[in-house]
């Protein structure tokens, strides 16, 4: 899947296709995207989002998505870096440095529904877009305070439409502290720390969890998993009070046959032979 790179810190975009000129893709960095007319749907992490004039969508890196356009549609790009708002935290409120737009953006309600704006918020939103439209016609928009604080105006419309529809986005910033002591508590069973389960108890889309986890920690989250696993069970393995078909039961495997199979596959030898050395 095509990954597309962006180095100015915001760039303002905005063009009309009946045909979508993008094949499902990800990037590295945030979008903001306003239809100003057309319809069709947007696939978005696996869910299929119709879309229509007024609509807005917000993805994060590593989302994948695409349009499939049914009538001819007119786009509005915001795209930013993570330096943008980092750039400029002299003019953020408070809120915004606790809860940046960053992690606001990468939460998964975002990705999951059609925001309803309501007539006040849908003329604002409007306004707004035109307003940024127009400015970025004049001047270098990335150092703009104005068009800052119109791109932040757009956050408390979303804010303020979720809200009315009684969706709580819990926009905060990921802790990988409290990622690695949910790993470490519940490396016990295995159904807790599938990416999948683990990415909704942070509520973080799946696909952002994965890329974000490699990322930040050097590695994949399957091969931490297994390394710790693995490690874990050596220590059971050496401390040589459980028999072996304890340990297996501790950790989450079926029988003493399937915990042997999966630890020669990482050591190369059996948790018995393992035992001796």
């Amino acid at each position: 899947m095509p990954i597309l790179n962006q180095f100015k810190t915001l760039v303002i975009d905005e063009f009309e296709d009946e045909k979508f000129h993008l094949p499902p893709h990800t990037h590295t960095y945030y979008e903001i995207i306003y239809i100003k007319k057309g319809s069709g749907v947007h696939h978005l992490n696996n869910n299929l989002l119709p879309y229509k004039t007024g609509d807005l969508f917000v993805i994060s890196p590593e989302d994948e998505h695409y349009f499939d356009i049914k009538k001819s549609t007119r786009f509005f790009y915001i795209k930013f870096t993570d330096n943008y708002f980092n750039s400029k935290q002299n003019l953020t409120c408070d809120e915004f440095l606790i809860h940046t737009p960053e992690s606001f953006m990468r939460d998964k309600t975002l990705k999951e529904t059609v925001l309803k704006l309501d007539d006040p918020c849908k003329t604002i939103l409007k306004n707004t877009i035109e307003n940024i439209a127009a400015y970025n016609c004049k001047t270098d928009v990335s150092t703009s305070p104005i068009v800052f604080y119109q791109i932040l105006s757009i956050f408390g419309l979303i804010k303020e439409t979720m809200r009315g529809q009684n969706l709580v986005v819990k926009g905060n910033s990921i802790d990988n502290e409290q990622i690695t002591s949910y790993i470490h508590q519940n490396i016990y069973n295995p159904k807790l720390v599938q990416i999948k389960v683990i990415a909704n108890h942070f509520n973080i889309a799946e696909t952002y969890f994965s890329a974000y986890f490699k990322r930040t920690f050097s590695i994949s989250y399957r091969d931490y998993i297994h390394n710790l696993r693995t490690t874990l069970i050596e220590k059971r393995i050496h401390n040589n009070q459980l028999p072996i078909k304890q340990i297996a039961y501790e950790f989450g495997f079926t029988d003493e046959s399937h915990l042997s199979n999966y630890f020669k596959k990482r050591k190369n030898m059996k948790p018995t032979d393992f035992k001796k050395t």
